[in-house]
């Protein structure tokens, strides 16, 4: 194809950005994969694993803000705001506050839906056609509530997923019928859960590592420890990437450009020719080794906000959402509340030993949809990012996309909702 760019970089390998340098170097770019630190080290690393059509509905919904802000400065609460005269942390809630209506959730739910389902299809053609594992299980995930009241809520909120978005598959697993289901729940401390059929679940890091198998025998050069400073623009065009490498200063040319940099695009802002809005939101996991009365469904436990990942050769409670800047630190307080919620509702919540305490910063956006499309400030730069909670649900529809876009294709999904400023 004639639009097709002989040579791409893609920054950030995340899984934004190496199933993107994947699509490219499938459709015969040569392609180099740069990243600040080590390859897929980011948020793609440990996270909770699952590839969720459930999860289509945005954060921004009608009644978050009420739900949450009452807990957002107690340090103790699932989700946090830390103290702070940030203002661009401000005008993001102040925007997230704006989208709250269903006016803009269910039509970003449609986009986010077509996006995870093609994912889905995706990831399942990868790995079958490269010959790699993952431990992808078609599992599903349950949903639980602890009132009564709380259940009924949420089976509302299932009535809108099934009614607005055709979402089929869903199974009601009220008292006792949760526990027959999974026996590794406590008897008598949830109300009920919902379990969906649709959702699967995989191991992050292996996945990641698939794809790094996958991009060396495409011949796509990987740059580690290579952050990139700026990008340089000549005629309209990104020329070069500006890098420093053992306080080496240097450029890498490409005929295209793509910034998959996740939280952390915001930086390149100003060469992308807009203010990226994206702040990060910090999430947990630990991961340990399985105990001996293991969950065999992943669960997320709504009323405290944790989740439980039952991988095959290992165990993982993770989530939360701190809003905190780019804070480095570890919180043992934040941590312990992941303890402490598996603890709760779990006969054997914790491994016998951990392997893994990590942290990672999803990029949330106000509207609840990653920026993926041109960027003003050049004709052959792409940003993909802000994929918010749904990063490893979306990354390899988002990489095929960005393919298409660079080589002058139709999108196979309608890339219009995901357009900077859509």
């Amino acid at each position: 194809m004639s639009n097709t760019p002989q040579t791409a970089l893609v920054i950030g390998s995340g899984i934004i950005g190496a199933a993107s340098a994947y699509a490219l170097a499938k459709a015969g770019v040569k392609v180099t994969l740069v990243d600040q630190g080590a390859y897929g080290s980011g948020c793609s690393h440990a996270n909770c694993g699952y590839v969720s059509p459930s999860h289509v509905l945005p954060l921004c919904v009608p009644g978050a803000i009420a739900k949450t802000m009452k807990f957002a400065l107690r340090p103790n609460s699932p989700f946090r705001i830390a103290p702070s005269l940030d203002f661009k942390l401000w005008k993001f809630l102040a925007q997230f506050a704006l989208n709250c209506d269903d006016a803009k959730a269910v039509p970003a739910g449609h986009a986010r839906k077509a996006m995870i389902e093609r994912s889905t299809v995706l990831y399942k053609q990868f790995l079958a056609h490269e010959n790699l594992d993952c431990q992808w299980e078609d599992k599903g995930c349950i949903f639980t509530n602890e009132t009564a009241e709380g259940f009924r809520g949420y089976s509302a909120y299932v009535a809108q997923l099934q009614n607005t978005f055709q979402q089929e598959g869903w199974v009601k697993l009220e008292g006792d019928d949760l526990v027959k289901y999974e026996p590794a729940i406590k008897p008598g401390t949830l109300a009920g859960g919902w379990l969906f059929k649709g959702d699967a679940q995989m191991k992050p890091d292996q996945l990641m590592a698939c794809y790094k198998t996958a991009l060396l025998r495409l011949g796509v050069v990987i740059r580690e420890n290579t952050p990139v400073t700026g990008l340089r623009t000549a005629g309209g065009r990104t020329v070069a990437a500006q890098v420093t490498v053992d306080g080496k200063k240097g450029e890498i040319a490409a005929d295209a450009f793509v910034v998959a940099t996740g939280a952390w695009a915001p930086f390149l802002s100003k060469d992308l020719g807009f203010q990226v809005p994206i702040q990060p939101g910090k999430g947990y996991s630990i991961t340990m080794t399985r105990p001996a009365i293991c969950p065999a469904t992943p669960l997320i436990f709504q009323d405290v906000k944790v989740a439980i990942s039952p991988f095959k050769d290992a165990y993982r409670i993770g989530s939360l959402m701190e809003f905190a800047g780019y804070d480095t630190s570890m919180k043992e307080q934040r941590l312990q509340l992941l303890r402490d919620g598996a603890a709760r509702y779990l006969r054997e919540p914790l491994g016998g030993q951990v392997t893994e305490q990590w942290y990672g910063w999803r990029p949330m956006t106000p509207t609840g949809k990653p920026v993926i499309g041109f960027a003003p400030a050049a004709a052959n730069l792409v940003v993909a990012a802000g994929h918010n909670m749904e990063g490893m649900c979306m990354g390899a529809a988002t990489g095929e996309m960005v393919m298409e876009l660079l080589t002058g294709q139709k999108t196979t999904v309608e890339s219009g909702a995901f357009a900077v400023g859509g």
